[in-house]
């Protein structure tokens, strides 16, 4: 991978996508298998504002794991920041109480070099149209129902929690993004039915053609998983947390048009227009109640998607 990709796409998280000021403080959180891309960030971060750290630290056990402290009090002391880390902080309690006392920021969870190249090499003006537009078809809708070819069937009913826009620009106190970027999701309050993942999920990357993972959901708990790696991830979970881990987390809808194929980084997939992702386990970061540590995507292919029995279009 050449430097010069990585210095591109670094510029771009900065200066598009976080809008960085020269008077502003920002910190750059990143893990020993992940420092090129840290690294970079940096580099462009330094290269507009002074008051700019760079903190590294041994990747975390688990996606939604908590870092260290030292690390959790640098993002809420910053203007902004920048997340490039093996596991996801996307969920945890630092990057939400960072935003709640006014930093900006995006995480990049289990990005990787390829990815990060590909996916800030696009127009974050057009993915927040995008964005918006199907906020505005389903922010208000009693009940989704999703289903897809491989057997998904799901409803699940938002109540009064709120839609969030993932547009990938991080302008404003409080502002969050996963870069790269392009989804509308939510927290449900429950749901009931079957969802059947045939694109990307961890441990798995791309599934194989054929190769299904099953969920059986009810009451907004996932009762039934087919998928054994899975399963021992959740268990290992509810050791800790008990039901709580079984959660069904989130539904998201993919916005951005310029992710054309899966190519097994849940980070870049979930964001793949045409596409729905369903997620167990941690909520609390994204409008929910739940405090799990494990935020487990899966991605369906093909969806159809009904808000309050109105077929909805979705970005292809």
């Amino acid at each position: 991978m050449s430097t010069d990709g990585l210095e591109t796409a670094a510029t771009t998280a900065v200066e598009q996508c976080l809008g960085l000021g020269a008077d502003e403080s920002c910190a750059v959180i990143t893990d020993d298998e992940r420092r090129p891309i840290g690294e970079a960030l940096y580099d462009a971060a330094a290269a507009v504002a002074e008051e700019t750290v760079l903190l590294q630290y041994p990747p975390g056990e688990q996606h939604g794991a908590e870092p260290p402290g030292p690390v959790a009090a640098a993002m809420a002391d910053a203007d902004a920041f920048l997340a490039p880390t093996t596991k996801s902080l996307s969920h945890t309690r630092a990057r939400g109480s960072a935003c709640d006392t006014g930093a900006r920021g995006a995480t990049l969870p289990g990005i990787t070099e390829e990815v990060f190249v590909t996916g800030l090499d696009a127009d974050y003006e057009a993915i927040a149209a995008h964005c918006e537009a199907m906020l505005d078809r389903v922010a208000d809708a009693e009940e989704i129902r999703v289903t897809a070819p491989a057997g998904t069937d799901i409803t699940v009913e938002p109540g009064d929690r709120p839609w969030h826009a993932d547009t990938g620009m991080v302008h404003d106190a409080g502002d969050f993004s996963n870069l790269p970027a392009g989804e509308v999701f939510v927290a449900p309050e429950t749901a009931n039915g079957t969802y059947v993942v045939d694109g990307t999920m961890r441990p798995h990357g791309v599934l194989a053609d054929g190769q299904r993972l099953r969920f059986e959901v009810e009451d907004g708990y996932v009762t039934e998983i087919s998928d054994d790696e899975i399963r021992n991830q959740v268990e290992a979970a509810a050791d800790e947390v008990g039901r709580d881990a079984y959660t069904l987390a989130e539904l998201g809808i993919g916005t951005n048009v310029g992710v054309t194929d899966l190519v097994g980084s849940v980070l870049l997939d979930e964001k793949a227009a045409g596409t729905v992702h369903i997620a167990i386990g941690d909520n609390a970061g994204i409008g929910g109640e739940t405090d799990a540590p494990l935020h487990l995507d899966g991605i369906i292919r093909e969806p159809t998607v009904v808000a309050d029995g109105e077929e909805v279009e979705l970005p292809r």
